[in-house]
């Protein structure tokens, strides 16, 4: 089946298209829409970047756990996800619309956003043991 969602950043001349879109073409769809890197979604699962690239290219499929994961970290329904069916992101086909390099700004402004909100909440927590030092 020919894939309509590029699995790599560069060739944005492909397009999403939800009626022929494979489980593959969905999860890649979702991860750029939420502004995540293949790397980026592989860390916040605890699974190897290659094993996002055989998802996305169709060769194998993960278990029902990790697509339950995977369904609350990208904001989609797992019958989504899996059918093409039900609830899946307002921002996939818009996610395709943008100009090159947009997407990866975006991606890019989101995890230093979370990077930063980590990095706020240690010194949080840096702070209140300070002052609980008499």
């Amino acid at each position: 089946m020919e894939h309509l969602v590029s699995t790599t950043s560069h060739e944005q001349s492909d397009y999403f298209n939800e009626a022929h879109a494979t489980f593959g073409d969905r999860l890649a769809a979702a991860r750029q829409a939420k502004g995540l890197n293949k790397g980026g979604l592989s860390e916040k699962l605890g699974v190897d970047v290659r094993t996002i690239q055989v998802w996305q290219s169709d060769a194998d499929m993960p278990r029902a756990n990790r697509i339950q994961m995977l369904a609350g970290l990208l904001n989609v329904s797992m019958v989504w996800l899996v059918s093409g069916k039900g609830n899946g992101t307002s921002e996939v086909v818009d996610t395709f619309e943008r100009p090159v390099g947009v997407n990866d700004a975006l991606g890019e402004i989101t995890q230093l956003k979370a990077t930063l909100s980590a990095a706020v909440d240690k010194l949080d927590k840096l702070q209140e043991r300070l002052q609980e030092i008499p």
